[in-house]
C-alpha cells in the first residue's frame, strides 16, 4: 500500500516537473522575443535619423532583430502547446 502511494507521488511529481520545465521554456523564449523586437524598434529609430551607409546597416540589424524576435515568439509558441494541461 505505501509503495503504490511512493510510485503514485514520484508520477505526479516528474509531471509536474516536465509541465514547469516547459512553461520556463515559453517565458524565457517570450522575453527573448520581446527583447528583439526593443533592439528592432531602437534600430529601426536610429536608422531614421542617420545618414545614408549607416541608415542601411541599421536598418539590416532591425531586419536581423525581426526575424530573431519571430524565431523565438514561434518556440514560445511551440512550447507552450506542449504543455500538458
Amino acid at each position: 500500500m505505501l509503495t503504490k502511494k511512493l510510485i503514485l507521488v514520484a508520477v505526479a511529481a516528474l509531471a509536474c516537473g516536465s509541465a514547469f520545465a516547459q512553461v520556463g521554456t515559453t517565458v524565457k523564449e517570450g522575453a527573448k522575443a520581446t527583447g528583439e523586437k526593443a533592439q528592432q524598434i531602437g534600430d529601426e529609430a536610429k536608422a531614421s535619423v542617420e545618414s545614408q551607409p549607416n541608415k542601411t546597416i541599421d536598418k539590416a540589424k532591425a531586419h536581423a532583430h525581426k526575424a530573431k524576435a519571430h524565431a523565438h515568439a514561434q518556440a514560445a509558441k511551440d512550447a507552450a502547446k506542449e504543455v500538458p494541461k
